[in-house]
């Protein structure tokens, strides 16, 4: 999922819905960072989590 991930796409982490919606400030390797509503700016080990794209706006 990582090298499908790219700066400006909009995502979800799936054990954390609390967190909201999230939108990708970068990917570095298994490393993306994300801005999440709720949460603030995360990174997240793709190789541990795989983020959901959200098309819903």
């Amino acid at each position: 999922m990582r090298n499908l991930l790219e700066p400006g796409m909009l995502v979800r982490h799936p054990q954390r819905p609390d967190w909201g919606l999230g939108q990708v400030q970068s990917a570095v390797g298994a490393k993306v960072t994300v801005n999440f509503e709720h949460a603030g700016k995360v990174v997240v080990d793709s190789e541990q989590v795989t983020l959901e794209r959200d098309f819903s706006t």
